[in-house]
């Protein structure tokens, strides 16, 4: 309803000055300056006009002419616009008629001002509606496209050729592995450049074929959205990410090497494997343990193998009144007795504490965890200790509770409980065999060196590289 409508800019400048030289006039001299500074008007309609070219005192009828003339003969050599009505008096343009776009009503509008001589341009162009007008230029534009496509697709059957050649060539070069294991003898970092390479060449032989369509903008464009699609999969797949770089880490500076004997967040096993995406632990059960590299490499790790000297304590109470020290010299002399115990570093005691009833003393010794099994040489050292300790006298006290019985009627005591047990007066048991009971069970090992046996190319570990 409203198209073609338009304000003349000329006509509303000079609306707005002379509202302002009415507020001036009525404010009064002495407040003119603060209206002026309040209502933006800063300039008067004669430095306006002078900021223009000055309009002429008299208009020619042959300035008219030429106008009129000159811009018909633009608008005819271009199609959309051959339609445009032309009326020029006094420098003052009026168009009419009807166009197909939007545009092209502004585009008449602007080709008519830049006309030397115009004053100003009244634009009563109009957007043709039709069917038929919007469609067969559209129509048109479509089969330009269309031939244009045909035209250009044996140079975009060259460009896509030259394409694959870069990227097969960049797949064959990656998949040579010999090359790759050769400059890096890590296989996960030869996987790594490998895969670098191929993504190189692939991206190197997309970048060719756009030169050659003379499409680098649109490969702007699809590198700058992979980028924003990659940010986002990042965020997405941080975890895998983080578990992708630990592994890297891991397989350059490795802290454990195969058949190790760990604890890795309270799992405790033999390290079987390291791959690109977990480490593989043999529990002390025979169970496979997948622990995610991205834990392994946070994790506090306890290698017992590393060093195979083990410290073994164990706690032992005697009575309150017992000489503590003397029971300590007892019970070291029993454990350094010993064949699996360590001479160096000795076997040494401490009291841990002096409790109600009983003084609680604390030993330690070592053994060699690759002639002892750990957990074996403890219980027998302990064994030994607490028999020396009763041989030798010192009693062991039980646990002493105090019982309070309520006044009330007398209970008949005598002889209800009968005599008391027999004390056994038995000889004690010689000790078992320590020598041959404290051998370290090599199952778990065996088991370990079985598996690692089979080929796998996805183990990581590797004695040449450095161990933390």
């Amino acid at each position: 309803m409203f198209e073609g409508v338009r304000i003349d800019r000329a006509a509303l400048t000079g609306l707005w000055a002379a509202c302002v030289a009415m507020l001036l006039a009525l404010a009064g001299p002495a407040s003119a300056q603060d209206l002026s500074a309040l209502t933006g008007a800063t300039a008067t309609p004669a430095a306006e006009a002078k900021a223009e070219p000055a309009i002429a005192a008299r208009a020619e009828a042959s300035s008219d002419s030429d106008i009129r003339t000159r811009i018909r003969s633009i608008f005819a050599e271009i199609e959309a616009l051959r339609t445009v009505t032309v009326r020029v008096s006094a420098g003052v343009v009026t168009l009419g008629g009807t166009v197909p776009t939007a545009a092209d009503v502004d585009r008449a509008e602007a080709i008519a001002a830049r006309v030397a001589g115009v004053v100003t341009v009244q634009n009563g162009i109009e957007r043709d509606l039709k069917v038929d007008t919007n469609l067969t230029p559209a129509l048109s534009q479509f089969r330009d496209d269309v031939r244009g496509i045909v035209r250009a697709l044996p140079l975009a059957g060259v460009a896509l050729a030259i394409a694959l050649v870069i990227g097969v060539l960049g797949h064959l070069l990656a998949a040579w592995g010999a090359l790759w294991r050769r400059i890096s003898r890590n296989p996960f970092l030869a996987e790594l450049i490998a895969t670098l390479v191929r993504f190189v060449f692939i991206v190197t032989g997309m970048i060719v074929g756009l030169q050659l369509l003379g499409a680098t903008a649109l490969l702007g464009a699809v590198l700058g959205g992979a980028g924003v699609i990659g940010i986002a999969i990042g965020f997405a797949v941080r975890d895998t990410v983080d578990n992708y770089v630990s592994s890297l880490m891991l397989s350059l500076r490795q802290p454990f090497r195969a058949n190790d004997h760990v604890v890795i967040e309270g799992s405790e096993g033999r390290v079987v494997r390291l791959t690109s995406r977990a480490t593989i632990l043999m529990t002390l059960d025979g169970n496979h343990l997948r622990i995610p590299n991205s834990t392994v490499f946070k994790s506090v790790i306890l290698n017992y193998t590393r060093n195979p000297e083990r410290r073994f304590e164990f706690d032992l109470g005697v009575d309150a009144d017992d000489d503590p020290v003397a029971a300590m010299g007892v019970g070291l002399a029993a454990i350094r007795a010993l064949a699996f115990v360590l001479d160096t570093p000795r076997a040494s005691a401490i009291i841990r504490d002096v409790g109600d009833s009983n003084i609680v003393l604390r030993f330690y010794g070592w053994v060699n965890q690759g002639e002892t099994d750990f957990y074996k040489g403890r219980s027998l050292a302990l064994d030994a200790a607490k028999r020396a300790l009763e041989q030798a006298g010192f009693a062991l006290p039980e646990p002493i509770y105090r019982l309070r019985f309520d006044q009330g009627a007398p209970l008949p005591l005598e002889g209800v409980g009968g005599p008391g047990p027999a004390r056994d007066t038995r000889p004690p048991s010689p000790p078992p065999a320590a020598d041959e009971d404290a051998a370290p069970d090599a199952h778990i090992q065996k088991l370990v060196e079985e598996e690692r046996a089979e080929p796998h190319k996805d183990d990581l570990l590797d004695n040449a590289r450095p161990i933390e």
